[in-house]
């Protein structure tokens, strides 16, 4: 027997202990947690074995024929040999075209690196055809044997896995003595990497059992001891030790040089996203003091309406009151004659001559005065009022607010980067100043065109540059108070524009843009279609992708959770969190599946309805799913809790609910295609409201959200909008439209009551914070 030290065993197999490099990479590691490293570290063995870098990014399975492009990216030969198009081959990571050499994509460079890493991934999982159990490569070629025994060693130099008896004799052989045998167990799990790593010999393709051992040097060109006496027989080679460093450090040069622009790429990129952010920073904090300066001008104008109508109500009361004086007493005076007329026109009429001639003194004394006195009290005066609007107001290139851009000024630091700058830079700098000085003077022209008064003509415009002045300021106190906190969520898409919601006053909630981005990550083989979207814990929503048949997580500020596994060929369309569940409706089922994706029970459905919405009840312990015109709730167990129809049963086969959502209260909230209307209904399916106002547009109702304080938000896909509806049903008004960069909105969801997430169409979601005017 021999003896190999004290960490090996009699038998010649070393016990299951890491090597020494690993465990000094260990012990490195554990007593220097937080040490800080100025260079970028270099990449571990087991990072790249246990990462996905060894899996093909086209076909997502382990690298075969491994092929690497000019770009460095690498793919197995066969996939590279379906993106040939024409000649050419486009990177599906990085989008570079690179040309296909004549010999076909066979003749791209071979990954010998990559080669070598999958042999030991390789190595690892070997075993019996048969049994899976490895076992000895030796045993067949001693004896006649046909199989060998169960392997117990792994020789790293020979790279074959020896059954006990096999591993003691191994260093007896004068060829074999020095080689390294270890425990084949400690060499599965890991622990022998290094030194495989270091055994390790990359074989030549054109010899196979050849190990590449020279570097020819006109032909750049790895050859084993055949090749080297064939066609490279005259020329200049080196072996691979001495090419390796002769050549390392101009590789190690330009890796160092890459790693600089690195630092400068990643400090540009922190300062866009920072700027970005301030942008949209300063953007809504713009579109909040445009839509205070909105609310005070309409305050101001109702209050002015009110004092001017008070006015006319006052001319018009005393005009009434002065001619009613007027009225009474040429009423008077009116009866007064006509008695007096009319005794005379008898007397004449019917009177004997001694009659009228006895009454024609008092006659004639009444008529003459009667004839005298003024028949009107005074001459009458009619005062018409008259409107009299401010001329700029009437014009309608007349902006009572406008908008003034400025080049941030850069930091002491980003100066000294410009100075060092190409001329690009100078180039950029000076269209910045361009436009800026340009800005200004159009910032100084009149609020009014085409002839309208300048500024300096009223005090309208006067009070208009006083607001201006306010706004102003606003910016600079915002610019301040943003630089003392950083650190807001940057989302991954534009910011949509933000416009000022003037109906109501002020009175109703106004949406605040809080993040954006895309739902597509790298695995994904189609363009999301997003069905479904709910809460999911604190600051989190899952979204159902129909099309690529997965539910994602995200947080609201669009960082990348993971998933929750769906049964295969399951493509999620609606879907609600339960407590620890999550409800999903799919293929005409209703699951409910753990966050790990376990099955918990189906429910089968409605095959005449093409999509069934579902929603969660407040409590967290049920799910509600629309089913052909009726909803149905199942408990957390999977049992049926209850069954009904919006409006009882009167209303059988005259409902659709193709969304649906639940109030804080319990109650529910659906949009019913076939009535072409949105219907509010308790638990028990009593329908105490239902909407079909001309607030649709004609446009079916589309998803549904409730905030805290019980408002509906009603999307109408159609015309890109979201509307609001009072918790008894009264249409509010608009709470975003294609202003607020809503495209095609298909579905919405509220999370912690005050964040509405909406999805449009391309895959891209927008968070708003509702905002109501109290808060």
């Amino acid at each position: 027997m021999f003896t190999f030290g004290a960490c090996c065993k009699e038998d010649g197999v070393e016990e299951r202990q890491p090597s020494p490099s690993t465990q000094c990479l260990l012990e490195a590691r554990i007593s220097q947690p937080s040490r800080m490293v100025s260079k970028v570290s270099s990449p571990t063995l087991l990072e790249a074995l246990s990462s996905d870098f060894l899996a093909c990014k086209i076909c997502l399975e382990q690298l075969h024929l491994p092929k690497t492009l000019p770009c460095l990216h690498t793919y197995c030969q066969d996939c590279l040999a379906q993106l040939d198009i024409g000649g050419q081959v486009r990177c599906p990571e990085c989008r570079e075209t690179v040309p296909v050499p004549p010999e076909g994509v066979a003749a791209f460079k071979t990954n010998f690196f990559v080669n070598g890493l999958l042999d030991l991934v390789k190595a690892r999982a070997s075993g019996d055809a048969h049994s899976g159990k490895p076992t000895c490569a030796l045993c067949p070629l001693v004896g006649g044997k046909s199989s060998g025994g169960p392997a117990t060693a792994r020789c790293l130099d020979c790279a074959d896995d020896l059954c006990q008896a096999c591993a003691d004799g191994h260093r007896c052989s004068r060829q074999t003595h020095k080689h390294r045998v270890v425990d084949l167990v400690g060499y599965r799990a890991g622990w022998y990497d290094e030194e495989a790593r270091e055994r390790q010999a990359s074989q030549c393709p054109q010899h196979p059992g050849e190990a590449l051992c020279f570097l020819c040097q006109p032909c750049s060109q790895l050859l084993c001891k055949d090749c080297r006496l064939g066609p490279h027989l005259d020329h200049p080679c080196l072996p691979l030790a001495e090419a390796v460093r002769s050549r390392k450090p101009g590789l190690e040069e330009l890796l160092a040089g890459v790693d600089s622009n690195l630092v400068e790429l990643e400090a540009t990129r922190v300062a866009e996203k920072e700027a970005l952010a301030q942008l949209r920073e300063q953007a809504a904090s713009v579109g909040a003091q445009v839509e205070e300066a909105a609310e005070r001008i309409l305050k101001s104008l109702l209050t002015q309406k009110q004092e001017v109508l008070g006015q006319l109500r006052a001319h018009v009361e005393a005009a009434e009151e002065a001619t009613r004086e007027r009225l009474t007493k040429i009423e008077g005076q009116e009866q007064v004659a006509k008695a007096a007329a009319a005794f005379a026109r008898r007397v004449l009429s019917l009177g004997l001559e001694a009659e009228i001639l006895s009454l024609e003194g008092a006659i004639t004394q009444r008529l003459r005065q009667l004839q005298d006195s003024p028949w009107t009290p005074g001459p009458t005066r009619c005062v018409l009022p008259k409107l009299e609007l401010y001329p700029g107001l009437q014009d309608k290139n007349c902006h009572l607010l406008r908008l003034s851009f400025e080049e941030q000024k850069q930091s002491q630091k980003d100066s000294e980067k410009g100075g060092a700058g190409t001329q690009g830079g100078d180039d950029s700098q000076s269209q910045g100043e361009e436009r800026t000085k340009t800005g200004k003077q159009a910032g100084a022209q009149s609020l009014c065109k085409d002839g309208a008064p300048t500024p300096k003509e009223g005090k309208a415009q006067n009070s208009q540059e006083d607001d201006d002045v306010q706004i102003e300021r606003g910016n600079r106190s915002n610019k301040k108070k943003k630089c003392k906190g950083r650190g807001k969520p940057i989302s991954r898409e534009p910011s949509p524009i933000l416009r000022p919601n003037l109906e109501g006053s002020g009175l109703l909630p106004r949406p605040v843009f809080s993040w954006s981005f895309p739902t597509r990550m790298p695995g994904d083989k189609r363009s999301p279609r997003i069905t479904g979207l709910c809460p999911y814990g604190p600051q989190e929503i899952l979204v159902a992708d129909e099309q690529n048949r997965v539910l994602k997580r995200f947080s609201l500020n669009g960082d990348y959770k993971g998933t929750v596994p769906v049964p295969e060929g399951c493509s999620p369309c609606s879907v609600a969190a339960l407590q620890n569940a999550v409800a999903f409706s799919a293929n005409a089922r209703l699951y409910l599946v753990s966050p790990e994706g376990e099955v918990q029970w189906r429910r089968s459905l409605s095959l005449t309805q093409s999509s069934h919405a579902v929603a969660a009840m407040p409590c967290g312990d049920r799910v509600a799913v629309s089913v052909a015109g009726h909803v149905e709730v199942y408990k957390k167990e999977g049992s049926l809790a209850t069954r009904f129809i919006p409006g009882g049963k009167a209303s059988r086969g005259q409902r659709a609910l193709v969304f649906l959502t639940t109030s804080p209260q319990g109650d529910f909230v659906g949009s019913d295609w076939q009535q072409n209307s949105v219907v509010f209904c308790d638990g028990l399916g009593q329908v105490i409201w239902e909407y079909k106002g001309p607030g649709l547009h004609g446009c079916q109702p589309g998803s549904v959200s409730v905030d805290k304080k019980g408002f509906i938000f009603l999307t109408l896909r159609e015309v890109n909008k979201v509307v609001i509806l009072d918790p008894k049903g009264s249409l509010l008004g608009d709470f975003l439209t294609a202003y607020h960069g809503l495209e095609k909105p298909r579905v919405t969801t509220m999370v912690d009551g005050k964040y509405l997430v909406v999805s449009l169409s391309n895959g891209t979601i927008h968070v708003f914070r509702v905002r109501f005017p109290d808060s």
